[in-house]
């Protein structure tokens, strides 16, 4: 961008500033985040752009080979970082509209729901529905991190839906104890951990030889 440029686009990134602080009743706190957020965004696009073209000759190029990559590796060397092809900025569409809504979660803190569904009116049916999609986003987390569902190694078809059907029992047993004894799944996983220790410090079950 040449010097007018620039000048231009803080210009009028302070003309939306006290637009905001003007117009609305958002602080300046509560508003930064998801502004800064969309800056960022841009800046990524703007710097894999520059990468794109060479990214994808490469993948194409080593693709069916023995020295074939995934393109979000590819990526990751030449550009510093990956970005998926839902994630780029591409602007709004002018026709598309959203319903948001503004959530007081305390003093504090303050959220923002979009749904593109027109007819929601109600905040409280909105946050009960966000509520449900957590419960997913819980469970990707706790069987990521507790069931070791990551750390396959198989490559027949067969044997990974084995290890992901043997993850979610782990996952369902561990939710089950921490359900009967009013403690956290990760509480569970720490003590099972934790007893083990101290049983093998006591008695250990594995000899050690000292050569």
């Amino acid at each position: 961008m040449t010097p007018e440029e620039l000048k231009q686009l803080e210009a009028n990134l302070w003309q939306s500033t006290d637009t905001l602080r003007a117009n609305s009743d958002l602080k300046s706190s509560e508003y930064s985040t998801p502004v800064m957020g969309l800056i960022f965004l841009k800046f990524a696009d703007n710097k894999y752009r520059q990468y794109a073209a060479e990214i994808q000759q490469e993948y194409e190029a080593l693709k069916g080979t023995r020295r074939e990559k995934a393109i979000a590796e590819i990526a990751i060397e030449k550009c510093g970082f990956y970005l998926p092809d839902h994630a780029p900025f591409k602007g709004f569409p002018a026709q598309k509209k959203v319903n948001l809504f503004r959530v007081a979660v305390s003093t504090n803190r303050t959220d923002y729901i979009a749904t593109n569904d027109l007819s929601q009116s109600s905040t409280d049916v909105v946050q009960e529905v966000c509520k449900i999609r957590w419960k997913i986003e819980e469970f990707h987390r706790e069987i990521k991190q507790l069931t070791g569902i990551e750390y396959c190694q198989c490559r027949q078809a067969r044997l990974q839906r084995n290890h992901i059907a043997c993850a979610m029992l782990v996952w369902i047993r561990l939710k089950n104890l921490a359900a009967q004894t009013g403690q956290t799944i990760y509480q569970i996983k720490h003590n099972f951990l934790s007893n083990y220790l101290i049983q093998q410090r006591k008695r250990p079950s594995i000899p050690m030889c000292l050569l």
